[in-house]
């Protein structure tokens, strides 16, 4: 009777994750709304410039530098979004919807049927986040020597070759 009432108790103590699984979600909402106003901040600077006939100091680079932050963190949305989905899917119960609806293609993305699933997937977004941040870095920086552009080269060669093994893993 002690080790029924135990092990109910054992079991029942997973629905703790839920509280990821609902501060994971709003992260993700909190991102995405972050995100969406940069986009829209840029957007009404980059139109106030062009109505204005102002062209500031690497004006390009700043718009370029900005929409690529803001994706950075649509991407950091997504692997919360991924994380809340795989949390509550590997420890309280399948999403009926998702599971309802098989042709939808969403539906096969949020699948998470185990914890290295869930780390595998949530890794890929994080390389691909670490991809953009590097990109946005290399917006602003000054190429003053042949060795300089050679460092470039070399890094994106091997973000290159990076994406390509990270790709052949999946086949």
């Amino acid at each position: 009777m002690i080790e029924n009432i135990f092990e109910g108790l054992i079991w029942r103590s997973r629905f703790i994750v839920i509280l990821a699984v609902i501060f994971g979600l709003i992260g993700a909402f909190v991102l995405f709304i972050v995100a969406s106003i940069d986009i829209y901040n840029i957007a009404t600077n980059t139109f106030v410039a062009l109505i204005n006939h102002t062209h500031p100091d690497h004006f390009h680079e700043n718009i370029v530098a900005g929409i690529i932050g803001a994706v950075d963190l649509y991407l950091i949305a997504v692997v919360m979004f991924i994380f809340s989905f795989g949390l509550y899917e590997l420890f309280i119960s399948d999403i009926d919807e998702a599971l309802s609806d098989n042709n939808n293609k969403t539906s096969k993305i949020l699948a998470i049927h185990s914890l290295d699933q869930l780390k595998d997937k949530i890794a890929k977004v994080i390389i691909m986040v670490l991809i953009v941040n590097y990109f946005q870095k290399v917006l602003h920086m000054t190429y003053e020597t042949p060795l300089h552009l050679m460092y470039f080269a070399l890094s994106i060669m091997a973000l290159s070759l990076g994406l390509y093994f990270l790709n052949k893993v999946k086949k």
